[in-house]
């Protein structure tokens, strides 16, 4: 069964920088295309950004496009989030997703996704 853990969330400062981790186990990294999310509390679930199986296809939804960057590591069954130029509106429970595909595409729309996993905070205070 697939399993998806999120890791590296926390408290930063305004300006400041973290890199999310998604390890997937249970199947091979390789077949999916991955997605990040992003919940906040009292709004919708937002998809920010995903790649495609291979990595030639990335999304970046406006709000976090040319800060966030969304890179794989196949061998390692694990997909990054580095966060950069971090805003308190970034403050959010962030979540990745996972979706077998034999196309090398992705999609931000929460209902590609078949697998999730459990979120990790992420708090962006002074």
């Amino acid at each position: 069964q697939l399993q998806l853990v999120e890791s590296g969330g926390g408290l930063v400062q305004p300006g400041g920088s973290l890199r999310l981790s998604c390890a997937v186990s249970g199947s091979t990294l390789a077949y999916k295309a991955i997605g990040w999310f992003r919940q906040a509390p009292g709004k919708e679930r937002e998809g920010i950004s995903c790649i495609s199986r291979r990595g030639s296809m990335t999304v970046y939804a406006d709000s976090v496009k040319g800060r966030f960057t969304i890179s794989r590591d196949n061998p390692a069954n694990t997909v990054y989030l580095e966060m950069n130029s971090l805003e308190p509106e970034d403050t959010a429970v962030y979540t990745c997703a996972a979706r077998g595909i034999l196309k090398d595409m992705c999609s931000t729309a929460s209902s590609m996704y078949e697998d999730w996993g459990q979120g990790t905070q992420v708090t962006v205070s002074s």
